[in-house]
């Protein structure tokens, strides 16, 4: 079953489709008319073009907000393996770290001893 969200996401890509296809036969029914052997009818091209516009318009601000919805999608939100990974690795450097820290104590307790 597909949740709710994924639904309607996909529902709205869906209408963008349509839009799409709409907006292509839009495209092409301007080329037809701009091709007129008794040249193209002004108000037929820019209702024409208008409605193309808008249609873009739509087509790009329903994909932008999709996109978005996308990025902010985590599946694995609830997974904590990243965090333990990132754990382990700064258990490791600090460890490094301890152990250099200690070895520059033991040369300076030695330099001390020599002077």
């Amino acid at each position: 079953m597909v949740p709710q969200g994924q639904s309607s996401s996909l529902q709205r890509l869906h209408h963008v489709e349509k839009r799409i296809v709409r907006v292509l036969e839009l495209a092409g029914a301007v080329m037809e008319e701009l091709g007129n052997s008794q040249g193209p009818r002004a108000d037929a091209v820019a209702a024409q073009c208008r409605e193309f516009m808008l249609s873009m318009k739509e087509i790009q601000t329903t994909l932008r907000e999709e996109i978005k919805s996308a990025c902010e999608y985590r599946p694995f939100e609830k997974c904590d393996y990243s965090a333990r990974i990132a754990n382990e690795i700064c258990c490791k450097k600090l460890e490094y770290v301890i152990e250099k820290m200690d070895a520059m104590q033991l040369n300076i307790e030695q330099s001390t001893d020599e002077v």
